[in-house]
């Protein structure tokens, strides 16, 4: 059973900074992807940023420059630092993890953390 646990949401106001935690835990699969999507009110769940077990990045465009995903493969754990957060930028934040290869891993997801901006 893999459960993942976000932490590090919350209120900030517009060019403000806010860093994200996710603590992957149970049968974790080396090759894996971890990965953050987001979900604003009335709009569908979009994806944020993702890294892989061998380090490949990838990004939203709009968050491009302003956010910075990494991870600690020793501690299982995702994070997103977020910088010169923007009102657009609230909704709530997943956690995701493919668990295995783009062909054939589970994926997984936690509970969710709000983060909201202020104008």
């Amino acid at each position: 059973q893999v459960q993942l646990v976000e932490s590090g949401g919350g209120l900030v106001q517009a060019g403000g900074s806010l860093r994200l935690s996710c603590v992957a835990s149970g049968s974790i699969f080396t090759i894996n992807r971890l990965g953050w999507y987001r979900q604003a009110p009335g709009k569908q769940r979009e994806l944020v940023a993702t890294i892989s077990s061998g380090g490949n990045r990838n990004y939203l465009e709009s968050v491009k420059g302003r956010f910075v995903i990494s991870r600690d493969n020793a501690k299982n754990t995702v994070y997103l630092q977020m910088n010169s957060l923007k009102p657009e930028d609230t909704g709530v934040y997943y956690c995701n993890l493919r668990n295995g290869a783009a062909t054939e891993g589970d994926y997984y997801w936690g509970q969710g953390t709000q983060v909201t901006v202020s104008s």
